[in-house]
């Protein structure tokens, strides 16, 4: 077993971590879920809430929550990875309108669940703040409002704020708009995926640790120690998705790494602002995304770190020194005001992207084989809408999230070695040069339209 890496959420939490018993026998249950993250525990979670007394085995290959669940920038938000557009192609406009307003309401069931569990997660729902530092990323900032707004959302969705009004909120350097979203919470995602995993066992789950999965067909998974027969069998593995058989080029795994700083005085917070513990990122092309945390950190996170070659995954890809250094460069040029901070953990892991960037929930009734992921980074909300809606589809309810343009959508596959490490790091160096050259000369290039595109946008 490898133990979780050395993030600041791993060490936040309350108590030393307790392994779970491997499977070393075989059983038989309803369902089984591979892999005890937030989508395979939040499946769990509604499974047993909608027909108490299924029997569900988790059936994870090393601790809950030890992928992206217990490592992420701790956002829970309404973002969802393909736009309204993109949506509304895979099903129609009011599908997708519909898809964004439960997407909304997916932020407060994950808030109402932490607090009628009674949940330390450290949930604050502040909203999010995506800041424009120069005119082109102002440009952006106003496109993005008017579009949500030509799709019949309010400005209590999606609002723009002026230079003066973002500033007295989140004072980053050379800040010339922002927008801001109150669909958003920030929280402490490993207390959350671990208080998940104690109560869907409490609620009559079984969840095996150390057990992987080598393979599962004909109504059968098989482990190491033992067999596993099942009715119904959900794949929740997202970013270790490529590690499984037969689906190395469904999806690809890429890091994304994360560091935060020491305890920020509160002299120092009083000028930066976050007063509500919003979220913020930019409408850079590089990815970045962070939080105030609950005591008073910075947590701040980006990509940048490269695919490697097969889908490999390996937890020494999990800290890239070449990346969490920008990482902290970026942070202090954001925040001048905290030159000097000392950074305390330094982490990262792999999210997982389909070939178009969707995001999905599926069942084939013939097989009972089950599925979701693709989040794009996006998957603390997400996976919650992903749990609902794979207990509706085996519990064979007729609701509405059945009924969503993700269900059972199929992407295409990932194209063959070299050409998807060309494609996908080559993407990654795009993001960087199409900002230098955007920081030069001062307006969008053919580098832009063309990241764009290889992003699926």
């Amino acid at each position: 077993m490898t133990m979780p890496p050395a993030s600041l959420w791993w060490d936040s939490l309350p108590k030393p971590l307790q392994t779970r018993e491997s499977l070393n026998k075989d059983i038989e249950v309803d369902v089984a879920i591979i892999g005890a993250g937030y989508t395979g525990l939040w499946a769990a979670y509604y499974l047993l809430k909608k027909s108490p007394g299924i029997k569900i085995a988790l059936l994870e290959s090393n601790v809950a929550g030890f992928g992206a669940s217990g490592r992420n920038g701790g956002w829970c938000s309404a973002l969802f990875p393909v736009g309204l557009d993109k949506l509304a192609q895979q099903s129609n406009k009011e599908k997708a309108i519909r898809m964004q307003q439960i997407m909304f309401e997916t932020v407060d069931e994950v808030g109402n669940v932490i607090k009628n569990e009674n949940i330390d997660a450290e949930w604050q729902k502040g909203g999010s703040f995506s800041i424009a530092r120069d005119k082109i990323q102002l440009n952006r900032a106003i496109d993005e409002v008017n579009h949500y707004k030509e799709w019949g959302f309010k400005d209590s969705d999606y609002t723009f704020l002026d230079e003066h009004s973002a500033k007295s909120r989140i004072n980053a350097s050379n800040i010339k708009g922002a927008t801001f979203t109150p669909h958003c919470a920030a929280i402490n995602p490993a207390k959350l995926v671990r208080s998940l995993a104690e109560i869907v066992k409490a609620k009559g789950a079984q969840i095996f640790e150390n057990t992987k999965v080598l393979s599962f067909s004909n109504n059968v998974a098989t482990t190491p120690n033992s067999k596993v027969s099942y009715k119904y069998i959900i794949n929740a593995t997202e970013g270790y998705r490529s590690n499984l058989p037969g689906l190395k080029r469904t999806s690809i795994p890429v890091y994304s790494l994360m560091i935060a700083t020491d305890v920020l005085s509160e002299k120092i917070w009083n000028e930066i602002g976050l007063n509500n513990r919003e979220t913020f990122a930019d409408y850079r092309n590089l990815i970045i995304y962070g939080q105030r945390t609950k005591d008073n950190r910075f947590a701040f996170g980006g990509r940048g770190a490269p695919y490697h070659f097969g889908s490999k995954i390996d937890n020494k890809f999990d800290i890239h020194k070449p990346t969490h250094d920008e990482l902290l460069r970026t942070l202090v040029e954001l925040f001048p005001v905290i030159k000097g901070v000392k950074v305390t953990h330094s982490w990262g892991g792999p999210l997982s992207i389909a070939r178009d960037w969707a995001a999905h929930v599926s069942l084939d009734v013939k097989s009972g084989i089950a599925s979701a992921g693709g989040y794009v980074g996006d998957g603390v909300g997400t996976s919650n809408l992903a749990g609902r809606t794979l207990a509706d589809l085996i519990l064979k309810n007729e609701s509405e999230l059945v009924s969503m343009p993700w269900v059972n959508h199929k992407s295409k596959k990932w194209d063959i070695e070299p050409f998807r490490w060309i494609g996908v790091n080559g993407s990654l160096k795009l993001a960087g040069i199409a900002d230098l050259v955007e920081k030069k000369f001062k307006k969008e290039t053919f580098i832009t339209w063309l990241l764009n595109k290889l992003r699926g946008h």
